[in-house]
Formats: structure tokens, C-alpha cells, sequence
């Protein structure tokens, strides 16, 4: 009997689902959200991305762009998965846009984020983008601002 009971314990504690959020923009649509007090999102048109809580913050965009504004109390915290490439945040205001033919750009307003593709880890400073899919980078260049999530200023 007690061995059922911590089994049961074990697999309550063990087996708690993930929180997971999911945001969806249809057309003519734009959202802005806090996904936490110190990480503000804004999605474009016909986007969708979703959100795990956990430490670090995990998001995966599915389709579309996405702008994160992240301040310095939040720096470090926060993962996004796009295919098979993951981008860890430094403490930095960008935005990363999945293209219809599967490859993805990011752009960096402010800070740095750092990519990490099959064929190696790339930092990404501010005023830089960069055109990325699983297995590497191309079009690694400078940036103006109207460069970075050019659709925000439709929000504002």
C-alpha cells in the first residue's frame, strides 16, 4: 500500500503538464502581449507562436513574425525554437520572421541573440540580421531600424 502511495506521489509530482500558451494573428490582425512582466511579444499578420513556461521561457514559432522587447531584469531568459534552430536571447529588443519557403530572418534592434544551427553558434549584435534554416546562416549583414519587425509600426 505505501509503495502505491509514493508511486502515486511520484507520478502527480513528475507527471504535472507543462503550461503552454498559444497566440494566433489571423489577416488584418496584430496582438501585443506581456508573456511575462519583463518580456513583451507583438505578433504580425497570420502568425502564431507558442509560449512554455519553465526556466528558461521557452517559445516556438510556428508560422509568421514576431517581435520580443526583452528588459535587462529579464536578459537570458528566454529560448525560441524555429524548426530545428533554437535562439537564445542576451537581454535584447528582436524580431524573427518565419519566409514561406522555409527558411527564417532575425534582426536585432538592441543587445544580441545568439543562434544555434547544425553547423555552429552565431552571435547577432545589434543592427545585424541574418537569414537562417536548420543547418546555417546567409546574408549575415547590417541593419536600419525600419529593417526590424518593419510591420510594428502599425501597432503603435
Amino acid at each position: 500500500m505505501g509503495v502505491c502511495i509514493i508511486l502515486g506521489l511520484m507520478t502527480w509530482y513528475f507527471g504535472k503538464p507543462p503550461n503552454i500558451r498559444f497566440y494566433e494573428t489571423k489577416s488584418e490582425e496584430r496582438l501585443v502581449a506581456a508573456i511575462t512582466p519583463h518580456i513583451n511579444m507583438a505578433l504580425d499578420i497570420r502568425s502564431s507562436v507558442a509560449i512554455k513556461d519553465g526556466q528558461p521561457l521557452q517559445a516556438e514559432l510556428f508560422k509568421g513574425g514576431v517581435y520580443f522587447d526583452i528588459r535587462k531584469e529579464a536578459a537570458g531568459t528566454l529560448e525560441i525554437k524555429v524548426g530545428n534552430t533554437i535562439i537564445k536571447d542576451v537581454g535584447t529588443r528582436f524580431s524573427i520572421e518565419k519566409l514561406k519557403d522555409g527558411s527564417s530572418h532575425a534582426a536585432v534592434a538592441d543587445g544580441q541573440i545568439k543562434i544555434h544551427v547544425a553547423s555552429g553558434v552565431y552571435q547577432i549584435n545589434a543592427f545585424e540580421q541574418v537569414d537562417f534554416d536548420d543547418t546555417g546562416i546567409r546574408k549575415h549583414q547590417l541593419a536600419i531600424e525600419r529593417d526590424i519587425a518593419p510591420w510594428r509600426t502599425q501597432l503603435q
